[in-house]
């Protein structure tokens, strides 16, 4: 068991045609099970044609039919990505992948409240986000795979940089990933952390779970409420941006501190009276969860 993806997930790139989209289809497929999973590509004005042997479809609906794709990735443009994660939700995938990042927050408002009127049933990993890895079985997304090994930690994480540094710290330390989730630094996005921590609490295989969060919304505070009460495995956590000031953007579209919400010690503080065990230092994550599990 792992969460989101496995050998078998069978995957459709949109965007296969242009240079990112061919670039990390390529190095993904050099990955584990990659060429047995990456099926299909989607491009309306490349149908027919073909990406290293990858089939092109003209639509997201047709891919799935002809291959069986419960899955795509996205490496659309940014004026044109809300329109192909909606093309994933209407061909009904299990997952859509937006690696897209300067999505307008208006069409991901649109988008997401669109999704939630006609109550479908595919799930949204980002926009702005580096995927999903299950370590030796198959990777969706930009990670550096190299850095995984195959175990049980769970890893969930706002940034991309900071999911690979935990992964690194992890499997420095001999502590292999179950699976590593980015969920994206935008402040309108799919998944939440509350949704993977539910996942990774479910999965026989993860025994316990680094979170990273960021400053800017209440996400992580959401999270950790909702761990106290449900949570059997253990986290520890780590929020990005303890000096930040207030009122300025860091890096991420959604971490932005206002009206004193949002801050890094407000965060830490609800993660700490949850039982989370956090760190203000990123270089500690991995000694941190190798003391909570006592390995």
């Amino acid at each position: 068991m792992s969460i989101l993806i496995n050998k078998d997930t069978k995957v459709i790139t949109q965007g296969i045609t242009g240079k990112t989209g061919q670039f990390h289809t390529r190095t993904c497929r050099e990955y584990a099970n990659g060429r047995e999973a990456y099926v299909a590509g989607v491009n309306p004005k490349r149908a027919g044609e073909d990406f290293e042997g990858i089939p092109i479809f003209g639509s997201v609906k047709e891919a799935k039919e002809q291959t069986g794709a419960t899955v795509s990735v996205i490496y659309v443009p940014p004026a044109g990505a809300a329109a192909a994660i909606w093309e994933a939700v209407e061909a009904d995938l299990d997952l859509a992948i937006c690696i897209t990042e300067g999505i307008p927050v208006r069409d991901m408002i649109a988008l997401k409240d669109r999704m939630r009127r006609e109550n479908r049933k595919t799930l949204l990993l980002g926009p702005n986000c580096p995927g999903v890895i299950t370590p030796d079985e198959l990777k969706i997304g930009i990670m550096p795979g190299h850095i995984h090994r195959k175990g049980r930690i769970g890893v969930v994480s706002r940034s991309g940089t900071l999911t690979y540094e935990a992964v690194g710290q992890l499997t420095a330390l001999g502590l292999g990933q179950s699976s590593a989730v980015g969920i994206g630094g935008d402040p309108v996005n799919g998944l939440k952390h509350i949704d993977v921590l539910r996942m990774f609490n479910d999965d026989p295989e993860t025994d316990a779970v680094v979170m990273i969060g960021e400053i800017g919304g209440s996400d992580e505070e959401a999270a950790a409420l909702w761990a106290k009460d449900n949570m059997k495995k253990p986290i520890v956590g780590f929020i990005a941006g303890v000096t930040a000031p207030e009122g300025k953007r860091m890096g991420h579209a959604g971490a932005i501190i206002s009206g004193g919400e949002g801050t890094a010690e407000s965060k830490l503080e609800v993660m700490e009276s949850c039982g989370i065990k956090t760190t203000k230092n990123p270089s500690e994550m991995g000694r941190l969860l190798k003391a909570a599990i006592g390995a």
